[in-house]
């Protein structure tokens, strides 16, 4: 069960552009000192993501349904057919 916030956090943006997160963050996502963050701009705001520590476990099974009920042999022969 995750930490619930009731209030929004409200976080000050630094001399040097550096933001603190917040304890109640840092718990619930296991955010440790010296872990990375990947930062984008989505919809007019800030999205931090904590890095995978492996792009491999990350995305493993990443679109598997789009595969159900494909028969991966068929799937191959069809294609080695369109090559030719």
């Amino acid at each position: 069960m995750g930490c619930v916030l009731t209030d929004m956090e409200v976080v000050r943006v630094s001399r040097k552009y550096q933001v603190v997160i917040p304890k109640e963050v840092r718990r619930e996502l296991n955010i440790c000192e010296g872990d990375e963050l990947i930062v984008s701009v989505e919809n007019n705001r800030i999205v931090m993501r904590l890095k995978p520590r492996s792009y491999t476990d990350y995305t493993r099974g990443l679109y598997k349904e789009i595969w159900r009920g494909v028969d991966a042999a068929e799937y191959v022969e069809r294609e080695r057919r369109s090559w030719e």
